[in-house]
């Protein structure tokens, strides 16, 4: 299917604006069953939204349609699950750390720095910079929803000292998701990443094979994280966000009926779940102090010097190209 970005930008709720969902018909034909599969931890707002979407579909198809939710990995990894959906063994999941392997670009809203209040995020990401990364996901059989959940801006733990200048990384193991991007940042900083699945974190830094890592301070508290470490450097280097995708071919065979009410209510999921991350990281970062962990703040400039200097910025544009370049700048500014 050959479709332009202005065209993407329409058909993800193009069945939810045109159609008005027929229970009645849905009842009659056989139960959709689909099952959903997170990293995300149970009481995270990323799995409670999806949750609460689930029993709202229910109900408005009258029990035609029953979306199941699996977080904290319980299907596998983040890669394992995309795997799976991209091979149709799972129907739907979130993530931001693996999508860059089929769609270069997917992982542009994760350049460091770039993103410096959510007013930029979300006029990117829910606009033409997102349909153009929505578009090639696509284009290579999966189906992305139209609003990303937020995972927040990402900020760096430490079990020893703080980090509050580029310098203070040198050598530092620091757990990184299996994301290109990430592994080079980090490299460019002075450290040493180390790729891990999301789920095998805690250990990670309970036996100490990575000193340190780096997550939204919602998810360091949902996943208890404050009880390995001491130190949370303000950093806030990435915004992350993460797409709900799901396989093509399992999306096309869902009733156009079932389709705008599952649209309609994980893009209203999406958009709760933005409103429960920022509350829930002002009371996070509360609830970490008081877990004893202290709070630095980290004057950002020196770090993006470090990068521009090194060539990090030019290197990615050349990597994920110019159009895609250009439309995070055009509201971000220059990079």
């Amino acid at each position: 299917m050959n479709i332009t970005r202005r065209t993407f930008g329409t058909l993800a709720t193009g069945a939810a604006a045109g159609l008005v969902a027929a229970p009645g018909i849905l009842r009659a034909a056989p139960k959709i069953k689909l099952r959903y599969g997170t990293a995300f931890p149970p009481t995270h707002p990323g799995v409670t939204r999806i949750v609460e979407a689930s029993k709202t579909i229910a109900a408005r198809s009258e029990g035609a349609i029953d979306l199941q939710v699996y977080p904290g990995s319980q299907l596998g990894g983040e890669s394992d699950m995309f795997a799976q959906v991209r091979g149709g063994a799972l129907d739907l999941m979130s993530t931001s750390s693996v999508n860059q392997t089929i769609v270069p670009f997917a992982a542009i809203n994760a350049v460091a720095f770039a993103f410096p209040t959510y007013d930029h995020v979300w006029k990117a990401m829910d606009g033409d910079l997102g349909d153009f990364v929505r578009k090639a996901f696509f284009e290579a059989g999966l189906f992305v929803f139209p609003k990303m959940l937020d995972n927040g801006y990402r900020n760096i733990t430490t079990g020893s000292k703080p980090i509050v200048t580029p310098a203070d990384l040198a050598g530092m193991k620091i757990r990184v998701p299996g994301n290109q991007l990430w592994v080079t940042l980090f490299q460019t900083l002075g450290a040493a990443p180390t790729p891990l699945n999301f789920g095998e974190l805690y250990a990670a830094l309970q036996t100490h094979i990575v000193d340190g890592q780096e997550n939204p301070l919602a998810l360091i508290q949902s996943s208890k994280l404050y009880e390995v470490q001491k130190h949370v450097s303000m950093t806030g280097h990435i915004w992350d966000g993460h797409h709900i995708f799901c396989n093509n071919r399992r999306w096309s065979a869902v009733p156009a009926e079932a389709q705008t009410i599952i649209l309609e209510e994980l893009s209203t999921a999406a958009v709760n779940e933005r409103a429960d991350i920022k509350a829930l990281n002002e009371q996070a970062k509360i609830d970490i102090e008081a877990a004893g962990l202290t709070f630095h703040t980290v004057d950002k400039a020196p770090f993006r010097d470090v990068l521009a200097k090194a060539g990090f910025y030019t290197g990615w544009k050349e990597k994920f190209g110019a159009e895609a370049w250009g439309l995070l700048e055009k509201d971000v500014g220059t990079l």
